[in-house]
């Protein structure tokens, strides 16, 4: 059966010069295809489509028994959040069905993200993604469906209820033998933070033991995926920060640290009942031969929506413009570990 369509595609203008589009922004693009021959088409149809998706495996240990695979050993667990469909040539009767020239043709489509949000921004990673996805299918008469998608980056806007409160926690240790005993309280001005921002910590230590203690700061991230048998947690150290050592009973020190939120961190991601992307401020004092005292603290990282990209570099990832694909490789699952459910 001889080809017919030689050039099938989709594509949409950028908005700004970040290419990220949000809630409420309209996507204007449009369907190109070339037909070799004058041709009839059965219909065009055009998909916009939010759904995150799970794909996780059971395994034991680093252990995978090969000669054992089963069906049920992947679970791909998915959530839709919309889907936008418009009719560009519709399908009625085989009379009505629309005959295009020999040549390149050009089918403008227009669509409103909706304005919700509860819709979670684009994310990527081994064991899932959140992908928004704009799809072209086109039938005609005894030929298998023609399909054509591209990918656009969504970031959801935040709701910064809360997220402008100072927040505190504190810790304090008596230490062995008698030596004494540490405490320590440590306050942010704010619990959201956009790209780029200076977090101001400041810590309040009172030393009143025999060691000396020396404050770390640390920021990092945790990637949680929420499948129907079983979870998966990915951590990740972000950054870490030192200052100097507070002397044996040296009483109350006040200790003021900056740490700037890098601007290439993906936006936390709560609002997705199957993938959480959080970040998490741990201000420790490493105690001389003594373990740690640690304070835990949110952090939200708010998406920078402004027009400006202060980095001058494009923020479309290049995973965006590929399909889903097949699954990883095995071995890939083995770098993480399992957990069950309450971890």
């Amino acid at each position: 059966m001889k080809m017919t369509i030689k050039h099938f595609q989709i594509e949409y203008d950028a908005i700004n010069r970040r290419n990220i589009f949000t809630n409420g922004d309209t996507i204007n693009g449009r369907i190109i295809l070339e037909a070799v021959k004058k041709t009839i088409i059965q219909s065009l149809v055009f998909k916009a489509t939010g759904k995150a998706s799970l794909r996780l495996v059971n395994y034991y240990g680093n252990i995978i028994d090969r000669e054992d695979e089963r069906d049920d050993q992947i679970h791909l667990d998915k959530i839709k959040y919309y889907q936008i469909k418009q009719d560009i040539l519709k399908e009625g009767e085989q009379e009505d069905w629309n005959i295009i020239e020999k040549g390149r043709h050009v089918f403008p489509f227009s669509f409103k993200v909706p304005n919700s949000r509860k819709i979670p921004s684009s994310f990527c990673s081994v064991f899932g993604q959140i992908v928004h996805t704009l799809k072209a299918e086109l039938k005609q008469s005894m030929k298998l469906t023609k399909k054509a998608e591209t990918h656009f980056t969504f970031v959801c806007k935040p709701s910064v209820s809360g997220l402008m409160a100072r927040q505190h926690g504190s810790m304090s240790k008596n230490i062995a033998l008698g030596s004494g005993k540490v405490s320590m309280t440590v306050h942010t001005r704010q619990r959201g933070y956009k790209q780029g921002e200076a977090l101001r910590v400041r810590l309040e230590i009172e030393n009143l033991s025999s060691r000396s203690v020396k404050p770390k700061f640390v920021l990092d991230e945790k990637k949680i995926y929420f499948g129907i048998h079983q979870s998966k947690i990915q951590k990740h150290e972000i950054l870490k920060e030192k200052a100097d050592a507070v002397e044996s009973f040296s009483g109350k020190t006040t200790v003021i640290k900056e740490i700037t939120i890098p601007r290439e961190l993906s936006p936390s991601i709560l609002n997705c009942s199957v993938i959480k992307l959080e970040y998490r401020l741990k201000v420790y004092l490493e105690i001389t031969c003594e373990a740690d005292l640690v304070v835990k603290l949110p952090i939200v990282i708010i998406p920078e929506l402004s027009e400006e990209n202060p980095s001058g570099r494009p923020n479309q990832p290049a995973w965006m413009s590929q399909p889903m694909g097949p699954p990883p490789p095995y071995e890939e699952y083995a770098m993480y570990p399992s957990y069950p459910f309450g971890v």
